[in-house]
């Protein structure tokens, strides 16, 4: 099991030290750096300066959202960016909530699996660069037609010839058949509230998957987000984790539709996200923090002191998951690194 390090989400600006803690991951001995967006920075752009001071690291858009651009614009990102970082870049893509996507993108959300296999085939193309790109889907058409356009699109092929045709796209997915999509056709997973306890099932999914592929593959990544806090005692340290998963559990996605949630819920702990998402929607943050189980934390979370966090290891590395990509304080990551060798 290889280790990442996930920069996380902007708040209201740059993180302060990303770009010495994207260094030090390399430094570290690190395999991949994430970025991810939501509706406020991109997941590119960071990934492209910071990443252009590095020679050796992965560098991983978790996740770039697909409707937040074209098929073939995104696969104009990633081929560019994968030759500017010579062969580097891994396209890490998802379908995010109704909320962003028909909120902020203006697009609408129905059919996320049906659009997210859509949008990888056209993608697929674009890369592979057999021919210009065409595509008639329901989400995607290229070129339109005279029924939806003026009839004067011609089908294209890029300019750039692709740095590798076989560049890896990795998905976000969270429900059963999402999961199983996955595997059938991408290169890699991105999990979120990965636990040790639910990785039978997960296996079984992702085998579900690899047999509906045209042609198999031994080199299926599962990178898995994994919080790490190291602290005086597993309490203390569970704290920093608890408003993460308040705000994925409460505050992401509208009640009833939130993804993040139904991944709590299957772990068993539905009555502890009911009143974590009561809190939460009635403006009360704390009280939607503090009633998140301990138990809720170390099921998903590596948090600890040292030896605590090295008991834990084993349990994470009998898993699915090939690389743990940690979130963390980047100030942590030389004794975290040091802990999970």
């Amino acid at each position: 099991m290889q280790l990442g390090y996930h920069t996380g989400y902007w708040s209201a600006g740059p993180p302060p030290g990303a770009q010495e803690a994207v260094l030090g991951a390399e430094q570290l001995g690190f395999d991949s750096v994430w970025t991810a967006e939501a509706y406020g920075s991109d997941a590119f752009t960071p990934l492209a300066w910071w990443g252009s001071r590095t020679s050796r690291i992965r560098l991983g858009t978790a996740i770039a959202q697909i409707s937040a651009r074209t098929p073939t614009a995104t696969a104009m990102a990633a081929l560019t960016l994968d030759h500017l970082s010579g062969g580097r870049f891994v396209l890490g893509l998802g379908a995010s909530g109704p909320q962003v996507v028909e909120g902020w993108y203006g697009q609408p959300y129905p059919r996320p699996l049906a659009r997210t296999r859509e949008f990888v085939a056209v993608v697929r193309q674009v890369l592979a660069r057999e021919a210009p790109v065409t595509f008639d889907g329901q989400f995607y058409r290229l070129p339109l037609g005279a029924d939806e356009g003026s009839g004067l699109g011609k089908a294209l092929r890029s300019t750039v010839h692709p740095l590798r045709s076989d560049l890896p796209i990795h998905l976000a997915a969270e429900g059963p058949r999402n999961i199983a999509m996955t595997a059938e056709i991408a290169d890699g997973w991105l999990p979120l509230f990965y636990s040790p306890r639910m990785d039978g099932e997960y296996r079984t999914l992702l085998a579900e998957g690899f047999a509906k592929r045209p042609t198999p593959t031994d080199d299926f990544e599962v990178v898995a987000t994994v919080p790490v806090v190291l602290g005086d005692d597993v309490e203390s340290a569970a704290d920093a984790v608890r408003p993460f998963i308040a705000l994925y559990a409460g505050g992401m996605g509208a009640k009833g539709a939130n993804f993040h949630r139904d991944v709590l819920d299957r772990l068993g702990y539905s009555e502890a996200c009911d009143e974590i998402q009561a809190h939460y929607l009635a403006g009360d943050r704390t009280r939607a923090t503090a009633a998140v189980p301990l138990e809720l934390v170390q099921d998903i979370a590596l948090v600890g002191t040292v030896d605590d966090v090295r008991g834990q290891l084993p349990l994470w590395e009998a898993t699915a998951i090939t690389t743990m990509l940690v979130q963390a304080d980047p100030r942590t990551l030389p004794v975290i690194a040091a802990a999970l060798a």
